[in-house]
């Protein structure tokens, strides 16, 4: 009987696909490793991440705390992240002579502060693992094979017969096993459809929200370094979300207000982006302290001007065009706040609410909620329960992460247990 190497393409040039290929490729150095990628560029994300910077990773090395952050996925990746996690991640790297330097919200960056030592450590490692990388090579469809009597693959695949990839080209590659990593490529969702699988549809998430609204119209650049956000759709509070808020051109974004598209993109997707966000611009207060508060500075500096005694934390020109929605002029003094403006100057500070007209992006990067139904993913192996020899990783699958470096994360980890069991 004829042995023949393991045959293994890679589908997708992203972050997950080269871990995915470097980790098979080291893993059996006798295994044939095929990354392909339909574009001229590769590990393109992986370029303009956090301003080109690339968020690596976040630096929460509590597998854990760690799920916390994926508004889906998160239980699947629970076991996953207890053999690869971020302080994994980080290892790796340094191994790889790229040391991460952790910023004060925990996001991981190259010290370089660039994400071109990232995407050279990628394709150098891939390279010395003897990965044969193949750009600007489209597939068009992806065929299972029958097993071959008398030629077996090294390592297996018993229960299947391997693959045969179609390029665009014509040209033809057969193969024991698939990593499908094509990020949120809706070509990539189609052949996993093909092949037997269910996908959740794919819809955006991490993205700021449009809220043409004449409280905000001047403030571009304004940033508030804790609020709390409410979704509310039919009158209901769907989500809540607290962290810094920015104002921009076109309405809100920051931490807050990204974390919160995360975790309401189905719901925000499914009632057109149209939706009202509740501001609390003061957290820290309950509305019936803040109320004292207010009145105590009434009574303490009734002769100076509301407009420039602001006695809370928030920016000058917030607080000025937040007491001028409720009526006070510049020149009104605190001795002339009648309690009816007091309350609804409590309210505005606690409780305001915005119509969101639509969503923005966030800067270059998309992130996808949706993809690979999960229950159809061994996520010991990575590999698919319907089709042997198919397997995923990044975000093809159905799991998303919050801004922070945990969508990377995610690719890392997936890319890792899938090229350690393919290599298998």
């Amino acid at each position: 009987m004829i042995v023949q190497p393991l045959r293994v393409v890679v589908i997708g040039g992203g972050a997950a696909g080269f871990f995915g290929a470097i980790t098979c490729a080291k893993a059996n150095p006798r295994a044939q490793v095929i990354l392909l990628e339909a574009g001229r560029q590769l590990l393109s994300k992986v370029r303009i991440s956090g301003g080109g910077r690339c968020n690596v990773t976040h630096a929460c090395f509590d597998p854990s705390g760690l799920v916390q952050n994926y508004p889906r996925g998160g239980k699947a990746l629970r076991g996953a992240f207890s053999r690869f996690q971020a302080k994994d991640t980080v290892e790796w790297f340094a191994t790889h002579s790229v040391k991460l330097k952790t910023e004060p919200d925990g996001r991981m960056f190259p010290v370089t502060d660039s994400s071109e030592t990232i995407v050279n450590c990628l394709i150098k490692a891939a390279d010395a693992a003897g990965v044969e990388i193949r750009t600007g090579i489209p597939v068009a469809s992806i065929l299972p094979l029958n097993p071959v009597d008398g030629i077996e693959a090294e390592a297996g695949n018993e229960e299947g017969g391997g693959f045969e990839i179609v390029l665009k080209s014509k040209e033809r590659i057969n193969c024991d096993r698939i990593l499908l990593a094509t990020g949120s490529n809706l070509q990539g969702y189609h052949w996993a459809k093909d092949l037997g699988h269910t996908i959740e549809p794919p819809v955006p998430s991490l993205f700021t929200f449009n809220i043409p609204d004449s409280r905000l119209k001047d403030l571009p650049g304004v940033s508030v370094e804790n609020v709390r956000l409410r979704l509310l759709t039919a009158g209901k509070t769907q989500l809540e979300q607290t962290g810094p808020l920015l104002i921009t051109h076109w309405g809100v974004s920051g931490p807050a207000a990204l974390k919160l598209s995360a975790w309401g993109a189905r719901v925000l997707h499914d009632c057109k982006y149209q939706a009202t966000l509740q501001i609390n611009w003061l957290p820290q207060y309950n509305p019936e302290s803040l109320r004292e508060m207010l009145l105590a500075v009434k009574s303490q500096l009734p002769q100076k001007a509301i407009s420039t005694s602001c006695p809370v934390p928030l920016p000058r020109r917030l607080w000025q065009s937040l007491i001028a929605a409720v009526g006070i002029s510049t020149e009104q003094r605190w001795a002339e706040l009648s309690n009816k403006t007091l309350n609804q100057l409590t309210q505005e500070l606690t409780q305001s609410q915005y119509q969101i007209k639509g969503k923005g992006v966030f800067k270059e990067e998309f992130v996808t909620c949706g993809g690979v139904t999960l229950k159809e993913v061994n996520f010991k192996t990575m590999e698919s329960r319907i089709c042997p020899g198919l397997y995923f990783a990044g975000e093809i699958l159905d799991i998303d992460g919050v801004t922070g470096g945990f969508n990377f994360q995610n690719a890392w980890t997936t890319a890792y247990i899938a090229g350690n069991a393919i290599a298998s």
